[in-house]
């Protein structure tokens, strides 16, 4: 199957500078005696500051126009970076935004949270919900009163917002091309499940041959699903959009590492502190607290645990995050 030709039907926004970055990583890999690591930079994105949600935004804001909509919705934590990546979309596209968070409003607007205002989302509270549970009623709400809302799920996490990962995994294999690289896995954040089930469809459809490695963030279950259940139901719904069947991946085809969760969602420890630190004092780059950098934390434990050959390779894809490092900053203090 011609993966570029499977992708072309659908309705496209342009919002990102693709393709991102492959660059390598020498002196993190010297300081770890481990495998050569490259980093696929989806911090660069360009979209408020860059991160890999653009890429699901293209599809699923591409989409809204043909629906007659005339505002997002979307939801998640109060540092969320789909949310105000989902803002930015919102913006450069001339339609209203509405963001669900998590949590109850501070009394200083900082890092994700301030992006969001500057970028003139309306912000809709939603307690101990950080999911976008209540991004169905808040679209009812908006209908009463004549808005068109387009709904987006949590982290951008649909069959058709994962297209958005099916296409940076061609991107990723044309550049892999070029250098004659063959990374023996891909390792890289996994949350609300999108960015892992894009990247398994669109190594089936260009011939990808690493293992795409998800590094699980959050232990809470996501609508009673496991979250692996989850992946696969987002896959499997990818893969038919494309052309690849209904039932193209199974339950083996998940590879998702759930050992590095530490204390939860969004709680920072030695794990990312000492993996954020790494990584800017060896390559002058930025990781996230909450996702990027409990990746590369996984990633670091795995290469001192001696899980890739010396002489072989591994990449990790930065999927962005770094206003959030501002709203983090006692933690990430602690040690560095």
């Amino acid at each position: 199957m011609n993966g570029a030709a499977a992708l072309q039907p659908f309705p496209r926004e342009s919002l990102a500078l693709l393709p991102t970055p492959l660059v390598g990583l020498p002196r993190l890999a010297a300081a770890l005696g481990g495998p050569r690591i490259l980093m696929k930079r989806d911090d660069q994105t360009g979209l408020a500051t860059g991160g890999n949600k653009a890429r699901k935004l293209e599809f699923l804001v591409g989409d809204a126009p043909a629906r007659g909509c005339d505002a997002l919705i979307t939801g998640g934590a109060q540092q969320s970076n789909h949310c105000r990546q989902t803002a930015a979309a919102a913006a450069a596209c001339g339609l209203e935004c509405h963001l669900v968070l998590g949590g109850d409003e501070p009394g200083r607007a900082e890092g994700n949270l301030l992006l969001d205002r500057l970028l003139g989302a309306r912000v809709h509270w939603a307690g101990s919900h950080r999911k976008g549970e209540g991004i169905p009623a808040l679209a009812e709400e908006l209908r009463a009163a004549g808005r068109r809302p387009y709904e987006i799920p949590y982290g951008g996490s649909s069959p058709l917002g994962a297209l958005g990962f099916a296409v940076a995994a061609g991107e990723l294999a044309a550049q892999l091309e070029e250098t004659g690289l063959r990374p023996s896995a891909i390792v890289f954040a996994s949350s609300s499940g999108g960015t892992q089930a894009g990247l398994m469809v669109g190594a089936r459809l260009f011939g990808l041959a690493p293992q795409v490695t998800g590094i699980c963030i959050d232990k809470a279950a996501d609508e009673g699903l496991d979250f692996s259940d989850r992946v696969l139901a987002i896959a499997n719904g990818a893969a038919a959009l494309v052309g690849l069947g209904e039932r193209a991946f199974g339950p083996e085809d998940v590879v998702l590492r759930r050992e590095f969760t530490g204390g939860g969602y969004g709680v920072v420890g030695e794990l990312e502190r000492r993996a954020i630190g790494l990584l800017a004092r060896t390559e002058g780059v930025l990781a996230d607290p909450v996702y990027s950098g409990r990746a590369l934390g996984a990633l670091v434990s795995m290469i001192e645990a001696g899980e890739f050959e010396k002489d072989g390779t591994v990449l990790f894809w930065h999927t962005g995050g770094t206003p959030a490092i501002f709203a983090y900053s006692d933690s990430l203090a602690e040690g560095n």
